[in-house]
């Protein structure tokens, strides 16, 4: 099996997380953020997650998932929902990825490994959250409702290998996010929710972005 990713992206960590749980090998291949005909190929549009397997593709990083999660018959993701994980991470993406896009864009990161890649990245996602200039000059800002939001999040985290005290997929959804988050520096990061973080990269395989600071 081969798994289409990009490193930054958080829909591309869910898919591969779930693989690191599991202990199934897979093949990560990280695209650049500029190739077009490959993803488009493969399910007709630019978009990653992608998983090969027995030549067929299937994007949708919940879908891959779900579908990993029952090969073997014996799913993982069991444990119940929280809805206030769930609207804690609603309520947290808008001021997260005005945080984060800017600094995926200045990373070394194997989908930028091309000066065209890079641009290409800037120019569509600028497109979504305006200029990444201004928003590095409003951090200071936005560092600190991110830290009131981390701050919030560490009551609910009821077991560092598990949100929710037993894995669901409310630790897909999470991890992601607070994965993307390790880019920022200057983020004061709650013990609970470092170690949480800590933990979950060490259960899936998936590297944090960089160092965190309780």
């Amino acid at each position: 099996m081969r798994l289409y990713s990009y490193d930054h992206c958080p829909f591309c960590v869910k898919a591969r997380m779930i693989f690191g749980l599991k202990k199934i090998p897979v093949e990560v291949i990280t695209l650049l953020n500029d190739d077009v005909a490959t993803p488009t190929r493969m399910i007709g549009t630019k978009m990653l997650p992608i998983l090969e397997q027995d030549g067929r593709y299937m994007g949708e990083s919940m879908d891959i998932v779900d579908h990993v999660d029952a090969m073997d018959g014996h799913r993982i993701l069991t444990g119940a929902i929280s809805p206030q994980v769930g609207e804690w991470i609603q309520a947290t993406n808008a001021v997260a990825f005005r945080l984060i896009l800017p600094r995926d864009a200045a990373a070394p990161l194997e989908e930028f490994a091309t000066t065209a890649a890079r641009a290409y990245f800037i120019r569509n996602k600028e497109r979504m959250v305006g200029p990444f200039g201004a928003l590095l000059d409003d951090s200071a800002g936005m560092i600190a409702q991110v830290d009131a939001r981390l701050r919030a999040l560490a009551p609910l985290v009821r077991a560092p290998d598990a949100v929710n005290g037993e894995l669901s997929v409310d630790d897909i959804h999470l991890f992601a996010l607070l994965r993307s988050l390790t880019i920022v520096a200057g983020l004061t990061w709650p013990e609970a929710v470092a170690g949480y973080c800590r933990t979950m990269s060490r259960a899936c395989g998936v590297p944090l972005l960089d160092s965190i600071s309780a």
